[in-house]
């Protein structure tokens, strides 16, 4: 939000959304009932004429009754959490099935090694589903906008459990492929609508914790899926050791398809159809306090909505006509560029391909398979840490220095790696630093960059178009899956140890793209972010930030935290401490002597730049 100083202004002065002060005066009773009766006679969009066709749905009358709010918070939030531990579990099914030889066999991709043909095809199964998930996710985007969001999780669980199914009964590479596709629709479907479902219908006092929860249970499926395999591959039967990990997948289906019928609806999304009443029910299951206040400005929220339809679709968020299009795409091309770079840094090759990496560090199969399931658990309890690390020191100091830790262990790791694969009594401690390097990055990797690229979506769209920016988000993931998950199993063959030292170059890569590309959301509201978009007028943060100081527009800093502090101190219409360097530092700087110079000077611009 726009804040000037305000100094000199009376009592009718208000200020604009530019920071410019207007003379308003107060609203007479008359105006007050005119702006009232806008809210009550809005012009709601008529119920989708194919709504009908699809399964599931609100119901009053079905909805699940609780006692207490919080016990309804609490269960949506577990709700949630099985969704998102169905998406772990679908990303780390392959992760064994591919090393599987009867599976191999049945695909036609027998031998891998050395053939290119078939390490092709091998990385081709794997990749096809995330073009599923691409699709998905903008189907679900715009069916969750049409016909609500519980409709949309149903329409996609449809779509996963006929992909599990053709998947567990798969016969040959084409069934196979074919199956993946439809398996990663329902997927993407579902991994765009849940995450805008639960914050629509839950009120986060919370976000952090909620976050970690979340994301804990994701890991957990990864975790989940892996052990299953592990000990299905001790089942003599090789054929059932592959397909009773993806026919499993049917029981989370089930419980997400036909579970959310039972559960609110958003009230956003209802409110948006004209269905105030029920609205009101849900704010009443899932709030503490009065829900009027709330339901007043959910209505504020939906005439936006509705003046804006004609920007509320995916080819102008992407081909804009307008200046507030011009700003959807910017934030379009952060989140899906985030999601790219998050898979950049590498975790899928570590998460998919684990057993591969441990054997060319030197170790067995079955000690590779151990490895690799215990590194799935660690990852798991490191999601922990990103409530430390997100809440207390922002977005991007969070993924500029865990891309630095990474881009170190990645490098470490590389070298080792390259000497674990020389025969000699050092190859097995060289083969221990490989593992314990790796273990560290990905709890690097939990603790910094997995949360991050899912939260930044939700906190810089509008809501009017969160569901489409929760599928673009989806996208991004999908393409960055997809390639790495494509290319990996050539790079192992190709350059081995060099897989390690590539990544760590990627690493570096993504560095200055946060820096000077992603401002920073802990801290501020959505009408604050949209400050940002609104005045900064470039691509560049930091040049962003000096259009928007040179507006008058106090909340100038977007490389940094906006701390509880600075916003006191700025609806006090006093002075933050600056982020460009200012005559006291220069001062200072000079009694300083020529040894402790350059440590400040380093300190205080990483300070400024958010990173420090």
């Amino acid at each position: 939000m726009a804040v000037v100083h305000k100094e000199n202004v009376d009592s009718k002065t208000s200020f604009d959304t530019d920071g410019v002060l207007e003379k308003t005066e107060s609203p007479t009773s008359d105006e007050k009932l005119k702006e009232e009766d806008d809210y009550e006679n809005l012009n709601y969009p008529q119920p989708w004429r194919f709504e009908k066709w699809f399964l599931g749905g609100y119901s009053q009358g079905r909805m699940l009754k609780f006692k207490s709010p919080k016990t309804m918070y609490k269960a949506i939030n577990l709700f949630a959490g099985v969704a998102i531990m169905f998406y772990g579990y679908d990303q780390g099914v392959m992760s064994q099935v591919n090393l599987n030889p009867h599976y191999q066999q049945l695909m036609g991709i027998s031998p891998i090694e050395g053939n290119s043909r078939n390490v092709a095809a091998l990385g081709g199964i794997v990749a096809v589903y995330y073009g599923g998930t691409l699709i998905g996710a903008l189907i679900a985007g715009s069916l969750a906008d049409r016909m609500g969001r519980i409709k949309a999780v149903v329409f996609g669980s449809l779509w996963a459990l006929l992909g599990a199914v053709l998947q567990a009964s798969a016969m040959n590479i084409t069934w196979m492929c074919c199956a993946r596709v439809i398996a990663g629709v329902g997927v993407g479907a579902i991994d765009c609508v849940i995450p805008v479902w639960s914050a629509e219908v839950s009120s986060h006092s919370a976000r952090g914790a909620f976050l970690a929860i979340e994301f804990f249970m994701n890991i957990g499926g990864l975790a989940l899926a892996y052990w299953i395999e592990y000990f299905a591959y001790l089942d003599p039967n090789r054929e059932m050791a592959w397909r009773t990990p993806l026919a499993l997948q049917i029981v989370f289906i089930l419980v997400i398809g036909f579970g959310i019928n039972f559960f609110p609806e958003s009230p956003r999304w209802l409110m948006k159809m004209g269905r105030e009443e029920e609205a009101r029910d849900v704010l009443k299951a899932t709030r503490d306090n009065d829900v009027e206040y709330e339901l007043k400005g959910i209505k504020k929220v939906v005439k936006y909505e509705l003046e804006t339809s004609g920007s509320n679709h995916y080819a102008a968020m992407l081909f804009p006509k307008d200046k507030y299009s011009k700003q959807l795409r910017w934030r379009v091309f952060l989140a899906v560029w985030l999601q790219i770079m998050q898979e950049l840094v590498g975790i899928g090759v570590i998460t998919v391909y684990a057993v591969d990496l441990f054997q060319t560090a030197g170790f067995g199969l079955t000690l590779s398979k151990l490895l690799a399931g215990f590194n799935n658990i660690s990852y798991m309890f490191s999601v922990i840490f990103a409530v430390i690390t997100l809440d207390r020191y922002g977005r991007r100091s969070t993924m500029v220095w865990g891309a630095v830790a990474m881009a170190l262990e990645l490098l470490i790791a590389g070298i080792l790696d390259k000497y674990a694969q020389i025969k000699g009594p050092q190859q097995r401690a060289f083969g221990a630093g490989v593992a314990t390097l790796t273990f560290l990055y990905t709890a690097t990797f939990g603790a910094t960059w997995l949360t991050t690229p899912w939260l930044y979506p939700t906190e810089i769209f509008p809501l009017n178009v969160r569901a489409k920016g929760g599928a673009w988000s989806v996208v991004g993931w999908s393409i960055g899956n997809g390639i790495v998950t494509m290319i990996t199993p050539f790079l192992f063959q190709s350059i081995g140890y060099g897989t390690l030292l590539l990544l760590f170059g990627l690493n570096i890569f993504c560095i200055p793209f946060v820096i000077l590309m992603y401002p920073e959301t802990a801290g501020r509201s959505l009408e604050q972010m949209d400050t940002f978009f609104e005045h900064g007028g470039s691509w560049n943060v930091f040049r962003a930030s000096a259009h928007i100081r040179e507006k008058g527009i106090e909340d100038w800093r977007w490389m940094k935290k906006l701390k509880a502090e600075d916003q006191e101190e700025m609806e006090k219409g006093r002075r933050m401490s600056s982020a460009v360097r200012l005559p006291e530092e220069d001062e200072k700087d000079a009694r300083m002597s020529w040894r402790k110079r350059p440590v400040y000077t380093f300190r205080r611009k990483g300070s400024n730049a958010g990173i420090m």
